[in-house]
């Protein structure tokens, strides 16, 4: 591997780190872009499949730092989770069948209307003790499980995390505080990126040395970012609106090349 390659790839998943360790979620959308037009990863499936795995071991260390600081409500977590791991099986069969160029117009596409959605900020009454137990399974179980499996689909298609969708999916379902949904989507992330890994390694498109070295820089970025996200909670906002406009910005980017 040439070495201006592996600096992209070092720097590229300090990024991927460096978010979902600020904001629990959206480091998985950049990275499919980052390894085809920074890295070099000629193929699109290849960068899915190499992604994926990445992603979901980058996730696990962020979770780490937040299962330390008990934000994680993994009931709740278990059975998103779970419902996202069949879609993702799903997704990732659909995706591999799907044409590598059209496949970035629709990621792009994807990347542009999710910038949109985190920009629109739905205010909701919270619930910081809410908890998935018999009593309030009834209520909870309905909310969580269409959800999961539905961001578990586009998760497995694009070979993402997914964190962009399950933080607010997670909020919406249970109404959990913005710092439980970061943490407990780290659960899911984790899990919908092996999930897809997995799908894509048995095929042949995952390059491990490249995920080596994401992975390494990616544990650096995401102790960068939880210690940023813990210094800067009153900005989560605004930095959440910077990251959704960036977002846009590369979806339309993504796109003119994909076309």
């Amino acid at each position: 591997m040439p070495t201006a390659m592996i600096f992209a790839a070092l720097a590229s998943g300090s990024l991927i780190g460096l978010v979902l360790g600020l904001v629990g979620g959206g480091g998985s959308i950049l990275a499919v872009p980052l390894l085809v037009y920074v890295v070099g990863v000629g193929s699109a499936h290849a960068a899915i499949g190499t992604a994926a795995v990445a992603v979901a071991a980058n996730a696990a260390f962020s979770l780490i730092g937040h299962a330390r600081e008990g934000t994680v409500k993994w009931p709740c977590a278990i059975v998103f989770a779970a419902a996202g791991v069949v879609g993702a099986g799903t997704g990732a069969e659909i995706g591999k069948a799907v044409d590598g160029q059209r496949l970035l117009m629709l990621f792009g596409l994807l990347m542009i209307g999710v910038g949109i959605s985190m920009l629109r900020k739905k205010r909701t009454a919270e619930a910081p003790d809410v908890r998935l137990s018999r009593t309030t399974a009834r209520q909870l179980l309905p909310r969580l499980v269409p959800i999961g499996l539905g961001v578990g689909l586009a998760a497995g298609f694009f070979g993402i995390g997914g964190g962009f969708l399950i933080v607010p999916g997670l909020m919406m379902a249970t109404a959990m505080p913005l710092k439980n949904a970061v943490g407990t989507s780290l659960v899911v992330v984790t899990a919908l990126g092996l999930t897809t890994a997995a799908s894509y390694a048995l095929s042949g498109y995952v390059d491990w040395l490249l995920v080596g070295v994401m992975i390494a820089g990616g544990v650096g970025g995401s102790a960068i970012g939880i210690l940023v996200g813990r210094r800067l909670g009153a900005r989560k906002g605004l930095l959440e609106r910077l990251f959704a406009v960036m977002v846009m910005a590369v979806g339309a980017y993504v796109m003119v090349r994909g076309a």
